[in-house]
C-alpha cells in the first residue's frame, strides 16, 4: 500500500491557486482511496490526476492542481524530472480526454529524466 496524499492535501494544493472549492467530492474521495491502496506510486498519481482533470474535481484550478500532484509524487520518489514537461503532460491528458489509467501513467512517466 502506498500512501502519500489525503483529500486535505489535494485541497491545499488547489488553495494555492483558488479557493479549494470541491465540486465533485465523490470522485476525489474515490481517487484518494484508490491511490492510497495501490502498490505503485505511478498508478496512485495517475488515478488522482485523472480524477482532478477528467472528473473536474475543483471549481477552478484543476490543471494547476494536477500539475502540483504530479510534482509532489515525483519529489516524494526522489526522481529527476523536467518541470516544464509537467504542464504539457497535463494539457495532453486534458486535450485527448484520457481516461485510461495506463495511458495517463505513460504520460506522467514521460516527464521523468
Amino acid at each position: 500500500m502506498y500512501e502519500l496524499m489525503s483529500e486535505k492535501d489535494i485541497i491545499a494544493f488547489n488553495q494555492a491557486f483558488d479557493k479549494g472549492t470541491v465540486i465533485n467530492k465523490s470522485s476525489l474521495s474515490f481517487a484518494v482511496e484508490e491511490a492510497n491502496h495501490t502498490k505503485s506510486w505511478l498508478r496512485g498519481c495517475a488515478v488522482l490526476v485523472r480524477a482532478i482533470l477528467i472528473d473536474h474535481v475543483f471549481e477552478e484550478g484543476n490543471k494547476r492542481t494536477a500539475a502540483s500532484v504530479i510534482g509532489a509524487y515525483l519529489d516524494e520518489q526522489g526522481l529527476l524530472y523536467n518541470e516544464e514537461a509537467i504542464p504539457k503532460a497535463v494539457t495532453k491528458i486534458l486535450m485527448k480526454n484520457m481516461t485510461n489509467i495506463r495511458t495517463i501513467e505513460r504520460v506522467i512517466n514521460d516527464v521523468i529524466i
